[in-house]
């Protein structure tokens, strides 16, 4: 399949909408700019974290809007870069996208989610080896411009899910890979029972059918 043929029929998108016009140009966001703009969403975060924290019944109705705040999407972007990965279906690499103009990129992203004519690409399927043996597994590569989308939603909803979580289980947190191994050290010695497992499981079970 083509990269002319990867564009979803009804919205007008293809190629993470780059490929439209040649004539962008990669105006990135000045030093200082970034950092008031990660002060936002910070506190935009810390605001969903404490309303979460102090009632863990409240549904959550009105998060779409937030998605698609410029400065969510900007700080999705810098996420997206950072991590580089590979091009996905239609075969815009991290590199095209600066070239072509990210600012395009993230006003057409949010005028899209705004109206809900957003609509993701199919991921690109691979095939890797398995460590230590012959053997492959599948391995499904997004759309650099759904990975954007993709990170604006885990900043806005990671909050909210986040103050579910008992300190026992901040293994499961955006930081819990390097300090897994104190906490589990803290939770053995704290003789945490294994109902913790339980009573988190359900309240994010409810948050994960009310938030949206």
């Amino acid at each position: 399949m083509s990269p002319q043929d990867n564009t979803t029929s009804g919205d007008g998108k293809g190629r993470c909408f780059v490929h439209a016009s040649r004539a962008g140009k990669d105006r990135r966001v000045p030093e200082m700019a970034r950092t008031a703009e990660a002060d936002k969403v910070r506190e935009l975060q810390r605001t969903l974290y404490r309303a979460a924290k102090a009632d863990p019944g409240r549904r959550f109705h009105a998060l779409h809007d937030k998605v698609y705040r410029r400065d969510v999407l900007e700080r999705a972007w810098e996420s997206v870069r950072r991590n580089r990965g590979a091009a996905g279906i239609d075969r815009t690499t991290i590199e095209q996208v600066e070239q072509h103009g990210v600012e395009r990129l993230l006003d057409e992203l949010a005028a899209h989610l705004r109206v809900g004519s957003y609509r993701p690409l199919p991921a690109r399927r691979v095939f890797i080896p398995k460590a230590g043996g012959k053997e492959q597994r599948p391995l499904s590569i997004p759309a650099v411009c759904d990975r954007i989308v993709q990170a604006a939603a885990k900043i806005v909803v990671e909050s909210v899910f986040e103050a579910d979580f008992l300190p026992c289980s901040f293994g499961f947190g955006p930081h819990g890979r390097r300090t897994m191994p104190s906490r589990c050290s803290s939770m053995r010695r704290g003789g945490a029972d294994a109902g913790w497992l339980r009573r988190t499981s359900r309240t994010v079970s409810r948050r994960s059918r009310t938030t949206g």
